[in-house]
């Protein structure tokens, strides 16, 4: 049977009395997952829901979403997982782009669906509680039943982040997430007693693939938290003996900043190793969480498209810091011009992917589709190198690409070399009009509050500008500098570069 809940039902039969999901004092087991998932399936199919029919869920990182996500499943429908910091015109959106017949919210964003949904003739909202939902399932008769799909059946439609644009479905499979799960689990060394933190929103790919589905179908755990603060995830850390941390780089970067506030925080804390994707980490906050927690951080690579795992850096294999590792099992990447054509070993060009995990194509949108597999292959937008061993080197997002006087800057390489200057919490470099130049270096700089207050800003930048042209090359090193106390970032954690603006 194909369906990616078989990922839940095989392992609560083998892990009944364990625990699956923990929230705080919550601690929900495998058997009890199962079965609530199977009276969540039979509470959508009283309500009409039919395999290939879309289900929205709305939810922050609760047990509630599991339990539902897996319930949609094994009845035979589509996930559609939203962000539930969403506005309803966001949300009306996202309805009618899915087509979907029914929107399962959390209580505390269940206003903003129901306003969405106000436009939609038909559509239902089920506003989910904390306590009222569990009781409600639990006097629903339980259909055990899990609906047998294809392959190609599209088990979840994830939206992108709609930086270009407007948000496009990608059309994820259940062969697609069933077998990203597995090797997520293999890359990972998961196993039945690890314990995953569950910071990354799953509602994202990343977090849902890898947090979420590759617990499950390892047998392990994860423990939650909703909304990420560094405080709160030490002491989850320490508490429920989290032996695997998911984030992306800025979720590292604040627990570094948290630990250098209260150094005792990280005592107690017994990580086994650290997943980074999302984002590029920068080598040098990689070596210093290492070096702080004891542990050994493994940075990879995957998007939406791809469900999203297809690159790491493998344990048993070298690790490259830096670098996003080698292509798992089932994956092929490789680096093109901009005929399509494979460039040199270490040449910079578009990172392409092929493989299993590849998506079947965007929602509705055979255009779109069609330009971004071209020959095959997913366009991925991002600049990459290959090395002689393998290892890929992402440069860069294509789009972010700086180019000044005929140069090409990479915005990446500058803020590595920023990140080396003692102080610097997080750095983001982008290119600035320019009627000179075309366009000009710039950075937004967050130093740590000690160091700003003690130095001064002008101090500090004129300081951070004559360490920053040591590294990198004339053309490169940022002529305008601005000071914030803190950078955008979206639901994961990631910094959104088109919300900073610098002046020339």
């Amino acid at each position: 049977m194909t369906n990616l809940a078989t990922l839940l039902t095989t392992s609560a039969a083998q892990y009944t009395s364990d625990p699956a999901i923990i929230l705080d004092e919550l601690h929900m087991t495998y058997g009890q997952l199962d079965d609530l998932s199977a009276r969540g399936a039979a509470l959508l199919k009283a309500n009409g829901i039919r395999p290939g029919d879309r289900v929205a869920l709305v939810l922050p990182n609760v047990p509630h979403m599991a339990v539902l996500y897996y319930a949609i499943l094994r009845a035979g429908g589509i996930v559609v997982p939203l962000n539930p910091l969403l506005t309803p015109r966001e949300l009306t959106y996202h309805f009618q782009d899915s087509g979907c017949s029914f929107v399962l919210a959390w209580e505390d964003m269940a206003q903003a669906s129901q306003k969405a949904a106000e436009e939609i003739e038909g559509l239902n909202v089920l506003p989910i509680s904390a306590r009222g939902t569990v009781e409600r399932l639990q006097g629903v008769d339980p259909d055990r039943d899990v609906v047998e799909r294809q392959d190609s059946d599209t088990a979840v439609l994830l939206y992108t982040s709609g930086t270009t644009g407007r948000p496009k479905g990608a059309e994820l499979t259940h062969h697609n997430l069933l077998t990203n799960a597995e090797v997520s689990g293999e890359v990972f060394n998961l196993h039945h007693g690890d314990v995953m933190f569950g910071g990354l929103p799953f509602f994202h790919v990343f977090g849902q693939t890898v947090a979420l589905n590759g617990v499950i179908c390892s047998g392990a755990a994860v423990t939650l938290l909703p909304r990420f603060h560094p405080g709160k995830a030490l002491e989850i850390l320490r508490r429920d003996g989290v032996t695997i941390f998911a984030g992306v780089p800025t979720m590292y970067v604040a627990l570094l900043h948290q630990a250098n506030q209260d150094p005792q925080a990280v005592e107690g804390v017994d990580l086994r190793a650290g997943v980074s994707g999302g984002s590029p980490m920068p080598v040098e906050v990689m070596v210093k969480f290492e070096k702080v927690f004891n542990t050994t951080v493994f940075e990879g690579y995957g998007l939406s498209e791809t469900s999203p795992v297809v690159c790491f850096n493998q344990p048993g294999n070298e690790r490259k810091p830096g670098s996003i590792g080698t292509a798992v099992r089932g994956a092929e990447l490789r680096v093109v011009d901009g005929d399509d054509q494979q460039v040199p070993t270490n040449e910079v060009g578009e990172l392409v992917v092929r493989g299993q995990y590849v998506m079947k194509g965007y929602w509705n949108k055979p255009e779109a589709t069609e330009n971004a597999m071209r020959g095959g292959w997913f366009h991925t937008g991002d600049m990459a190198r290959e090395d002689e061993d393998g290892a890929f080197f992402i440069v860069d997002r294509k789009k972010d690409m700086i180019l000044r006087g005929g140069y090409n800057v990479y915005p990446r390489e500058v803020e590595e070399a920023i990140y080396q200057f003692p102080g610097v919490v997080e750095a983001a470099v982008l290119g600035v009009p320019s009627e000179k130049h075309g366009e000009e270096v710039g950075a937004v700089v967050v130093f740590e509050s000690g160091v700003l207050e003690s130095k001064g800003r002008e101090a500090l930048t004129q300081e951070l500008d004559a360490f920053v042209q040591e590294r990198v090359a004339k053309y490169k090193y940022p002529r305008i500098y601005r000071v914030t106390d803190e950078l955008p970032k979206g639901p994961t954690g990631k910094i959104l570069k088109r919300e900073l603006t610098l002046d020339a």
